[in-house]
C-alpha cells in the first residue's frame, strides 16, 4: 500500500506517525510512505523585500525541521519512504501529491499548526476529506 503521510510537525503529526509504524498492515514490507510537508507561501511584498533566494532557503529550513525527525524515525523502523517538501495551500498540495504519487491512503493528524487547531477537527483535515477521492485516516 502506498501512503501519503501529511506532516506539519505538530503533536498530532507525531501521533499519526506512531500509529502508522505500529500498524504493519498499513506500511508493511511491501508498502511505501510518501511524507509530505507543505509550507505556506509568503506574501508577494515580503518575497520582494527579502528576495526569492532567502524565502526559498527559509522554506527549505522549515521543511527540514519537520522532515528530518520523521526520516530518522522511519529509517529506524525500516519503513520505505520518500520525502517531499512543497510550498502552497495545504489542502490542494496534499490532494495533488496523493494523486501524483498514486497513493492508496492519506494519513494525517486531526489538528495542525493552523489557526483553527483548537477546532474539533482541523480545517485542512476536513477539506482533504471533503475534496479528496481516496481514503483518509485521521489520527487524534
Amino acid at each position: 500500500m502506498k501512503i501519503l503521510f501529511a506532516a506539519d510537525g505538530s503533536k498530532y503529526t507525531k501521533k499519526a506517525l506512531a500509529f502508522l509504524v505500529n500498524h504493519d498492515e498499513l506500511a508493511g514490507e511491501a508498502g511505501e510512505v510518501v511524507v509530505l510537508n507543505v509550507q505556506a507561501p509568503v506574501p508577494g511584498r515580503v518575497k520582494s523585500m527579502l528576495g526569492s533566494a532567502n524565502i526559498s532557503a527559509w522554506h527549505a529550513e522549515e521543511s527540514h525541521k519537520v522532515l528530518a525527525p520523521i526520516e530518522r524515525f522511519l529509517t529506524r523502523h525500516k519503513i520505505a519512504f520518500k520525502m517531499l517538501a512543497v510550498v502552497g495551500a495545504p489542502t490542494a498540495e496534499i490532494l495533488r501529491a496523493a494523486k501524483k504519487e498514486k497513493a492508496h491512503l492519506v494519513v494525517m493528524g486531526t489538528h495542525g499548526h493552523g489557526l483553527l487547531s483548537r477546532a474539533l477537527m482541523g480545517s485542512v483535515a476536513q477539506r482533504v476529506i471533503a475534496e479528496g477521492d481516496i481514503p483518509v485516516l485521521l489520527v487524534k
